[in-house]
C-alpha cells in the first residue's frame, strides 16, 4: 500500500511539472506571436515607417520633386498635430531637420509639428544646441529652433547637460537677433553658479550698444539676485514683463493635443505629488491658470540628484524640510509651489530670491497671456478654475503676508478693463496686498481706474472698495513698522520687490492713500445719503488713520475731512456717533504723544499746525454740540442764519443735538425718563439733567456699550461732583 500510494505521489509531481511545462512553453509561444504581430503592425504603419525614413535619409538628398519626402513628412505632420509626437520621435526628427539634410526649407516644417506627447528628451535638444554652433543654419530656423525650446522648456525630461553647455548658449548673446530669446533661455537656465564676472561684462557691453532692452535688463537682474557684488548697476526695480511669449506658434496646438491624449506633461516622471484640490475639468481653455502637478526639475532615477540636491517633491513633513532645507531641488513648473504647504514653508524659510523671480515669471504668463488677454475675450474667466486659482493665490500670498510683483503689473492693467462685478472679491483681496506705490504715479496707476468705478457702483461696492483700501493701509503700516531701521530713515518695504523708500517718501504715499479714501468717501456719503452701512465703512478706515503714530511708529497724523466728520456726529444711528467719539479719542493720544516727543527728543518731524487748528476745531464743535448744548452759535464751524433757524420753528434748536435730544440717543433718553419716573404722563426730557439723575443717565448711556463716548467724555471733559441743578464743566 505505501508503495503503490508513492508511485501515485510520483505520478501526480510528473503530471503537475508536465502541466507547468505545457503552459510554460504555450505563453512563450503566445509571447512571440504577439511580438511577431507587434512586429509586422510596426512595419506596415505609415508613422513607423515615416520615422525610420527620417532617420536613414542621407544628406544631400532633393527635396524638390521628392514625392517620397513629402507623404513622410505629411504623415508625420498629421500625427504630431493630432497626437503629439513621442519622445522617440522628436529625437529622430529635431536631428533630421537641424542637420539640414535636405536644406532649411523642410526644416521650418519639421519644427512646427513637433509637439511633445508628454516630454522632451534633453539629449536631443543638446544635440540640436550643438548643431546651432556649426553655423550652417539660416538666422529665422534658428530663431524658430529657440522659440520652440521656450515653448517646451517644462517639458524637457531634464536640464542638468542643458545647463553643462551654459557657456555655448551664452555666445549666441551677441547675435542681435537672437539675443531676446537667447537670453530668455539663459534666464530659465541660470543658477548661482552660472554667474561670471566676463559673462556680466559682455551684457553690460551689450547694454552699452544695445541701450537698456528689457531682455538683458532682466537676466542682469537675476545675476545680481545671486551675486550683487558683480553687478554694480542701478536696475529698474519695476520692470514691465521681461520676456515676451514666444510660444504664440505652438501653443494652441499643443494644448490640444494635451487635452485629447488627457495627459499632463510630467506623466512619463512618474513623479506627480497631488496638490490639494486640483481641478480635472477638461473645458478648460487656460491650462496655465490651472496649477501645474509638482515635478522635479532633475532626473531622480539612480543617486544622481541625491547628492547635490532633494527633490521638494520627495519630502512629506515639515521635519523633512527642516533637515534638507539648504540642498533642495526646486521644481520645474513654480507655478506647482502654490498648491504645497511644505513649498510655501521653503519660500518663508529660506527667502530665495530666484525662486520669487521665477515664481513671478510663472505668474505673470498666467495673468497676462491666459487670462488677461485671452483671445476668447474672458468667457471662461468666471469659471471654477479661474476661481480657485485665485483662491490658492490669495492662500499664498495671506501665508507670506506679502503680494507678488506679477499680480500688482496685472492689476494695474485689469483695473482699467474691469466692470467690478468679475470676480469682484479675489480682485479686491488681491488689490489690498499692492505693496507702497510712489506718490509721483499712485494716483494714475490706482487712484484714476478705482475712481470711475467707484462713482459709478452700487452701495455694497462703495463698502467693499473702502474695505479693500483700508485693508491696503494697514498693510503698509505693518510693513513700515517691520522693515523700518531704528538708525535710519530709510526702509525697504518688501524684499522680494526691492523698492527702497525714504521715510518721506513713504510718507507721502500713505498721506495720498489717505486723502484719496477721504475725497472718495465725503462724495460717496452725499451720494447714498450718509446711508449707516457706508458710513461704517468710512469710520473704519478711520480709525486704521486716527493710530498711526502710536500703533505703527509713523509720524504722521492726517484728520477726516469735514465731509467725514459731520455727518458721522450728526448719524441718526447710536454706533456711528460712539466710533466717532473713539476716533477723536484716539487722535488726541497720538497728537499729545507727538507733541511730547517732538519737545523731548528734538527729531527732525513735526505736526503741522494746520492738523492742530483742526483737531480743535473738531473737539470743540463736537464737545459744545453734545455736552454744553451750544449748537449753531456765533463763531462755531457749522454756522446757519438765525432767520432759517427761527423759521424751522425748532424749539430750543441749540441742544437739538445733546446727549439727550440727539437723534442717536433720543430712544435712551426716553427709557430713562420712564425709568426714573414711570408715574409720568407729561414726558419732560429737560430733569435728566436735573442733580444726580445726569450722572445715572450718563452711567446708563455707557452701560449700553458706547465705550467710544466713554472714553471721549473722560479724556476731553472735565466733570464736577453734581450737587445741584446741571452739568459738571467742559
Amino acid at each position: 500500500m505505501a508503495n503503490a500510494a508513492i508511485l501515485s505521489r510520483l505520478d501526480l509531481g510528473s503530471s503537475s511539472e508536465s502541466d507547468v511545462s505545457v503552459s510554460s512553453r504555450s505563453y512563450n509561444q503566445s509571447t512571440r506571436v504577439a511580438e511577431k504581430e507587434r512586429r509586422k503592425k510596426d512595419a506596415e504603419d505609415p508613422f513607423s515607417l515615416a520615422l525610420k525614413y527620417f532617420s536613414q535619409v542621407e544628406a544631400g538628398s532633393p527635396m524638390l520633386g521628392n514625392d517620397v519626402v513629402e507623404k513622410n513628412l505629411v504623415v508625420v505632420e498629421n500625427f504630431g498635430l493630432s497626437q503629439g509626437l513621442p519622445p522617440k520621435a522628436i529625437s529622430v526628427m529635431l536631428e533630421f531637420a537641424m542637420s539640414l539634410r535636405m536644406g532649411s526649407g523642410v526644416c521650418a516644417r519639421v519644427l512646427r509639428c513637433l509637439l511633445p506627447a508628454s516630454v522632451v528628451p534633453q539629449e536631443a535638444v543638446v544635440r540640436a544646441v550643438a548643431w546651432l554652433c556649426v553655423g550652417k543654419i539660416p538666422i529665422t530656423i534658428q530663431v524658430l529652433f529657440l522659440k520652440w525650446v521656450l515653448t517646451i522648456f517644462d517639458m524637457i525630461d531634464s536640464k542638468d547637460h542643458l545647463r553643462s553647455i551654459y557657456g555655448f548658449i551664452f555666445n549666441f548673446v551677441t547675435e542681435e537677433n537672437l539675443a531676446p530669446y537667447v537670453c530668455h533661455l539663459l534666464y530659465l537656465l541660470t543658477r548661482k553658479e552660472s554667474v561670471r564676472v566676463f559673462r556680466v561684462r559682455k551684457l553690460l557691453d551689450l547694454q552699452s550698444k544695445m541701450g537698456r532692452q528689457p531682455f538683458l535688463s532682466h537676466l542682469l537682474s537675476l545675476y545680481k539676485v545671486f551675486c550683487p557684488e558683480l553687478v554694480t548697476l542701478s536696475l529698474s526695480t519695476r520692470m514691465k514683463m521681461s520676456f515676451r511669449n514666444h510660444n504664440n506658434p505652438w501653443k494652441a496646438a499643443l494644448s490640444a493635443v494635451q487635452k485629447r491624449n488627457a495627459v499632463k506633461l510630467t506623466s512619463e516622471f512618474n513623479l506627480i505629488l497631488a496638490v490639494q484640490g486640483q481641478t480635472k475639468s477638461r473645458k478648460r481653455k487656460h491650462h496655465h491658470v490651472e496649477l501645474p502637478a509638482m515635478s522635479s526639475a532633475v532626473q531622480t532615477q539612480g543617486s544622481t540628484s541625491s547628492k547635490k540636491g532633494l527633490p521638494l517633491i520627495q519630502l512629506h513633513s515639515f521635519s523633512q524640510l527642516l533637515e534638507n532645507l539648504h540642498r533642495i531641488e526646486l521644481p520645474s513648473q513654480m507655478g506647482s509651489l502654490l498648491g504645497s504647504s511644505l513649498a510655501l514653508h521653503y519660500l518663508d524659510c529660506v527667502q530665495d530670491d530666484s525662486a520669487f523671480l521665477r515664481l513671478n515669471f510663472w505668474l505673470g504668463h498666467a495673468f497676462h497671456e491666459e487670462f488677461l488677454f485671452c483671445s476668447d475675450g474672458g468667457a471662461s474667466q468666471d469659471s471654477e478654475e479661474t476661481l480657485e486659482f485665485l483662491c490658492t493665490l490669495l492662500s499664498t500670498q495671506h501665508f507670506l503676508q506679502e503680494g507678488f510683483s506679477s499680480t500688482e503689473a496685472f492689476l494695474y492693467k485689469f483695473l482699467n478693463a474691469w466692470d467690478g462685478s468679475l470676480l469682484r472679491p479675489q480682485i479686491l483681496s488681491l488689490l489690498s496686498y499692492i505693496p507702497v506705490v510712489p506718490s509721483s504715479c499712485i494716483g494714475r496707476l490706482l487712484f484714476e481706474p478705482v475712481m470711475q468705478l467707484f462713482f459709478t457702483s452700487t452701495l455694497f461696492f462703495k463698502c467693499s472698495v473702502l474695505e479693500c483700501l483700508n485693508t491696503m493701509l494697514g498693510r503698509w503700516l505693518t510693513w513700515h513698522s517691520v522693515y523700518a531701521l531704528e538708525e535710519s530713515l530709510d526702509i525697504s518695504l518688501n524684499s522680494h520687490t526691492p523698492l527702497n523708500m525714504t521715510l518721506s517718501g513713504f510718507k507721502d504715499s500713505v498721506m495720498e492713500l489717505v486723502k484719496f479714501v477721504g475725497h472718495l468717501a465725503t462724495v460717496a456719503l452725499q451720494l447714498e445719503g450718509c446711508h449707516t452701512l457706508l458710513l461704517n465703512f468710512v469710520l473704519d478706515f478711520y480709525e486704521t488713520v486716527c493710530d498711526m503714530f502710536l500703533k505703527y511708529g509713523l509720524p504722521l497724523v492726517v484728520m477726516p475731512p469735514a465731509g467725514v466728520f459731520y455727518p458721522a456726529l450728526l448719524a441718526i444711528d447710536p454706533v456711528s456717533v460712539d466710533r466717532l467719539g473713539y476716533i477723536m479719542y484716539r487722535y488726541k493720544k497720538n497728537l499729545t504723544s507727538a507733541k511730547c516727543q517732538e519737545q523731548q527728543t528734538k527729531q527732525a518731524f513735526h505736526i503741522s499746525r494746520q492738523t492742530y487748528r483742526e483737531f480743535n476745531q473738531y473737539l470743540l464743535f463736537m464737545v459744545s454740540c453734545l455736552w454744553n448744548s451750544k449748537m449753531f452759535q456765533p463763531a462755531m464751524a457749522l454756522e446757519l442764519d438765525k432767520e432759517l433757524l427761527v423759521q424751522s420753528r425748532v424749539p430750543n434748536y441749540w441742544s437739538s443735538f445733546d446727549f439727550i435730544h440727539h437723534p442717536a440717543f433720543l430712544y435712551y433718553a426716553i427709557d430713562f425718563h420712564r425709568q426714573c419716573w414711570p408715574e409720568r404722563k407729561n414726558m419732560d426730557l429737560k430733569s435728566i439733567k436735573a442733580g444726580k439723575k445726569w450722572d445715572w443717565y450718563l452711567e446708563y448711556l455707557f452701560s449700553q456699550g458706547l465705550d467710544g463716548l466713554k472714553l471721549f467724555i473722560q479724556s476731553n471733559i472735565n466733570r464736577r461732583p453734581t450737587t445741584g441743578i446741571g452739568q459738571g464743566d467742559s
